[in-house]
């Protein structure tokens, strides 16, 4: 009785905060939480919200953090354009230790924009600044039975161009059930609820609010993992239609124990990203993993059409 009562709270909670009609968005300052985090959930276009066992997964589903083997660490790079580089690192564990039986990760994900030029209104250049995004995050997930499991993060968001900056705090929160036997899972989770706590040079702006919602299959008699994902479910709409539009799909298949290739296809950003005529392979997304002894190594590639593909590089090991 104690679990459902729990279960009903959590789920209230998810689908109030889902309820928050953001406006359709914008690149702002907060917009690099809704990047990919890793370089597997990468190449399956972000179908991620139900994925287990995966340090990344905190990112897309707290959940998941129950999931993931005790003193696992995830780190990512990704290479952009010119000078802009970003990361992602998470390590997850239990809290038997101190007498309580769930699961925490601490996670971190950042962009660092360079170094630019200062000048005056002549052109002078008088030195240079620099820009970056950051949160910082803490994760606790539980069993509300064997199968069930709940995740709660709180946040710390941070950005900063030259001497002004901004910072927020927000609260992501995840529901997971896992049936092995059938070798299926579902996940929801809504991401980025929060507020401003200070904003930059006078302007503020809302967080982007996400509400996930996706399920996993391992086909019988086909190793394939297929992953089926619908996020930014609490963007402003007038039709339910056009909010299932924002759909991911991606397929992992298993050549061997130690390899595995993926696909994916993001149908928002294809819409988003192109216009027809030139579409290319915009929203399309593919990678590799390979596993040595504990050693787990990602790459995906991301497809953004005529502004070219973003390529991810991620390592999984144990601590």
């Amino acid at each position: 009785m104690k679990n459902l009562t729990n279960l009903l709270i959590l789920v209230l909670a998810i689908f109030s905060c889902g309820a928050v009609q953001v406006e359709a968005q914008t690149r702002n300052l907060y917009s690099f939480l809704r990047n990919d985090a890793g370089a597997r959930a990468a190449a399956l276009s972000g179908a991620f919200v139900s994925v287990t066992g995966d340090p990344g997964g905190v990112f897309y589903n707290p959940a998941s953090a129950r999931t993931v083997a005790e003193g696992t660490m995830g780190v990512t790079f990704l290479k952009h354009v010119l000078d802009i580089n970003s990361g992602m690192l998470s390590y997850n564990n239990t809290l038997e230790g101190i007498g309580d039986e769930g699961s925490f990760a601490v996670s971190a994900n950042y962009v660092n924009y360079g170094s630019f030029d200062r000048a005056d209104r002549n052109g002078n250049v008088t030195g240079d600044f620099g820009a970056f995004d950051l949160a910082f995050a803490g994760t606790y997930a539980n069993d509300l039975d064997s199968n069930f499991h709940y995740g709660v993060t709180l946040k710390f968001v941070a950005n900063a161009l030259d001497e002004e900056s901004s910072q927020a705090v927000a609260v992501d929160a995840g529901l997971l059930y896992t049936n092995p036997e059938k070798r299926f899972s579902v996940g929801l989770a809504v991401l980025h609820v929060g507020t401003q706590i200070s904003n930059l040079s006078g302007v503020s702006e809302d967080l982007p609010v996400d509400l996930r919602l996706g399920a996993n299959h391992r086909l019988r008699g086909l190793p394939l993992l297929l992953n089926v994902s619908f996020h930014r479910l609490a963007d402003e709409s007038d039709d339910i239609g056009d909010k299932l539009q924002s759909f991911a799909i991606g397929g992992e298949l298993y050549l061997s124990k130690a390899l595995q290739l993926r696909l994916g296809y993001d149908n928002k950003r294809r819409s988003d990203l192109s216009p027809d005529t030139q579409k290319k392979l915009a929203g399309f997304s593919g990678g590799l993993g390979v596993i040595v002894d504990d050693f787990y190594f990602d790459y995906g590639v991301s497809s953004y059409g005529q502004a070219g593909e973003l390529h991810r590089f991620s390592l999984n090991f144990a601590l």
